[in-house]
């Protein structure tokens, strides 16, 4: 069994649903050289979440953002969290909701996502900035 693990930066993104798979691949070669195992990507941030989902209709990710947003409004009466901005509380929430985490299967090399699957980065926050990723990739 082999493991490889990095940690790789991503450019700030705005706030919103963003395909990120080529960018974390481009950074991942060692992934490459697996032929059973597993991609594990984890997010080191409080405030952004990792999903996977459609990869070919950017409607669903303007569907997600705006179905958070409803489900998760800025400037609450009840939150208390509130020094760093009203998007910041609710970026913990939309965060804890949508997992730190995801792990994608590996087959002769490639990632087995369905057809129409990626890896989204969510950007809970109207300006988060760079974010950093834990990948390990492991199997034989």
């Amino acid at each position: 069994m082999n493991f490889y693990q990095k940690t790789i930066s991503l450019p700030p993104f705005p706030r919103g649903y963003h395909l990120i798979t080529r960018e974390v691949l481009a950074q991942c070669p060692d992934v490459g050289s697996i032929e059973t195992g597993f991609l594990h990507v984890f997010i080191k941030h409080t405030s952004a979440s990792l999903t996977i989902n459609e990869n070919a209709d950017a409607s669903v990710r303007d569907d997600f953002e705006s179905h958070m947003n409803l489900m998760v409004p800025e400037n609450a009466p009840h939150f208390t969290h509130t020094m760093e901005g009203p998007d910041d509380m609710p970026a913990h929430i939309k965060a804890s909701m949508m997992g730190s985490s995801v792990q994608i299967p590996v087959k002769n090399g490639a990632l087995q996502l369905g057809t129409w699957q990626g890896i989204y980065l969510c950007e809970h926050r109207d300006r988060g900035g760079a974010r950093k990723l834990v990948v390990t990739a492991y199997g034989s």
